[in-house]
């Protein structure tokens, strides 16, 4: 396929594949952006550590942090960093818990979401500037119901929380 960039921003990019796919001719719009780490972590408390976070143009979201990945970074690395900068917790370990496209048909971005383990509280939020977020910590049950009426929204916090609750027999 014949790729044009149609433009590059700090975030994400958009191309034009031009192509052809079992001898028809095609022309794809694609999104490209280098992916995201996603963490799934309870405290001490066994209280999941979600961030309450500005989602231009949704307005305030809750969802577990997250964070892109930088060139060339692994996303289990990204996922110690972003714990740490967006929540204060540093993690001892991350375990792969679910990897997905969030929107498959247009967008390259691919989501890994970690289960993070033996947290310890370590510092301050260490925010970019355009971030605005707060951290809020709730119950496996009431992020399940949550999620059931739709006050969570947010595919990696669905994900993330559906599959560890599956894979615990909770759900």
């Amino acid at each position: 396929m014949k790729k044009t960039k149609i433009y590059e921003g700090k975030i994400l990019g958009l191309s034009v594949y031009d192509g052809k796919i079992e001898g028809r001719k095609v022309r794809r719009e694609v999104i490209e952006h280098r992916g995201a780490a996603a963490m799934l972590a309870f405290d001490e408390e066994n209280k999941i550590i979600l961030v309450k976070q500005h989602r231009f143009p949704h307005g305030y979201v809750l969802e577990i942090p997250a964070g892109t990945l930088e060139k060339r970074e692994e996303p289990i690395k990204c996922a110690f960093r972003e714990l740490e900068e967006e929540t204060g917790y540093s993690a001892k370990k991350m375990t792969p818990l679910i990897t997905y496209y969030p929107s498959i048909g247009y967008n390259a971005e691919i989501i890994h979401c970690f289960l993070a383990s033996k947290l310890k509280k370590t510092s301050e939020l260490k925010l970019d500037d355009d971030e605005i977020l707060s951290v809020v910590k709730l119950d496996l049950k009431k992020v399940l119901s949550m999620i059931k009426t739709g006050k969570i929204q947010d595919s990696k916090t669905i994900c993330a929380v559906l599959t560890y609750a599956a894979k615990k027999k909770l759900y």
